[in-house]
């Protein structure tokens, strides 16, 4: 039995609210389905399915709120039995006998704590992590009644009764989207760089040569095909962390783990304020062609809303840009647990000396923000080394 969680949808995420389901119970699903849509603090996600086979319960409602990693479906699995075809016999195993329970001396006279160590109860069955959590948040366990085998108290009840517990209106009006947008993104930010031994590195590119080829470039192609340099410098993002695995990945309980896809993701200002950075899937895989139109079906759906969870949590590394807003440079915060940012500011004419002659030059600059934890300055140095090399040859890109 496969279990639908909420999703993680970013470091800066720590519950979703069901808006709706787009599949019902007895709905076989595939993997890569469209199978719920989530409102987060920054957007609407469309959330996918990575299990293939029919949902069997669904536990959780529309216009709930739940915590990151709460289970909110079943799903059998093709080949596998039903839930219903093994849950009863764990449950009626673990239930005690009716004898024990008589044959036990009777209680001291202290009044019991709580209702679960009243004379004659049955022993409370939960797990170490669920007691816990339900310590920290202040719920007895007695209170609530176990899914596991057994009835067993799992971490699931106890999510799930704290979220009944605090569906109640708050008297506090709740922050509108952007409020709560720009708190998640502080969060995240100062987690960052409490956490992130960050090490910062720049270099000015020439980009004379890939402006030039991208203007013949455009020559050929029809309005709706035509690319932007930024297009470029996002490919040869992508084909230099090829050259350099250690900043493509993550960093999640003490160890790195690079990844072998390139997912870069990219900052996308939105209108109501605040930004995304969802990935773009196999950007190093991609021609520039159809880097081009990913790129921009990308920012039409992060502006309207309509991203897909998988955007939202497969970012190996992110670059962002401010040149148009007219910043020559930017040194980012990484966004965890992510290792590296690659910033871009905008193109400007610069003097620049070649062969005894002194001619203006169209140049950007290009910064790293890496993690210590992972790479250091002479690694990041050749790596925004190869991404100028790459610029130099726009055809190869």
């Amino acid at each position: 039995m496969a279990k639908f969680l909420m999703p993680q949808l970013g470091a800066d995420m720590s519950a979703g609210k069901l808006l709706q389901w787009r599949k019902k119970a007895g709905d076989r699903v595939q993997r890569g389905d469209i199978i719920a849509d989530v409102e987060t603090d920054k957007a609407d996600i469309e959330v996918e399915v990575f299990s293939t086979g029919t949902i069997e319960k669904i536990l959780i409602q529309p216009g709930e709120k739940v915590p990151v990693g709460t289970v909110m479906a079943l799903i059998r699995e093709e080949g596998k039995p039903a839930i219903g075809e093994v849950s009863p016999l764990p449950r009626e195993r673990a239930a005690p006998p009716a004898p024990t329970v008589t044959a036990q001396p009777p209680p001291p006279r202290a009044v019991p704590s709580t209702p679960a160590a009243a004379a004659g109860a049955p022993r409370l069955h939960i797990s170490p992590v669920a007691k816990k959590l339900a310590a920290d948040l202040g719920i007895d366990p007695a209170t609530i009644s176990g899914t596991g085998p057994g009835s067993r108290i799992t971490l699931e009840d106890v999510q799930r009764a704290a979220q009944t517990r605090t569906a109640k209106p708050s008297p506090v009006p709740e922050m509108d989207r952007a409020a709560r947008m720009r708190q998640a993104i502080g969060a995240a930010m100062a987690r960052s760089k409490r956490e992130i031994p960050h090490y910062y590195l720049s270099t000015t590119i020439d980009m004379s040569r890939a402006l030039a080829w991208l203007a013949q470039e455009n020559l050929k192609r029809s309005v709706e095909d035509r690319l932007v340099y930024g297009v470029l410098l996002l490919k040869a993002v992508a084909l230099a962390l090829r050259q350099f695995p250690e900043l493509n990945g993550f960093f999640v309980e003490g160890k790195a783990t690079p990844k072998p896809d390139v997912h870069v993701g990219v900052a996308i200002s939105l209108r109501g304020g605040g930004l995304v950075a969802p990935a773009l899937h196999n950007t190093d895989r991609q021609g520039l062609g159809e880097l081009m139109r990913s790129f921009r079906d990308l920012v039409q759906r992060a502006r309207a809303g309509t991203l897909r969870s998988s955007e939202l949590g497969d970012p190996t590394i992110t670059v962002t840009s401010l040149g148009e807003q007219g910043v020559e440079a930017v040194f980012g915060v990484i966004y965890p647990p992510q290792v590296a940012l690659v910033g871009f500011g905008k193109i400007v004419e610069s003097p620049r000396a070649s062969e005894g002659q002194v001619t203006a030059r169209r140049v950007i600059t290009a910064t790293l923000s890496g993690d210590h934890r992972v790479s250091d300055g002479h690694r990041g140095g050749l790596f925004l080394a190869a991404v100028e090399r790459l610029l130099q040859e726009p055809d190869q890109l």
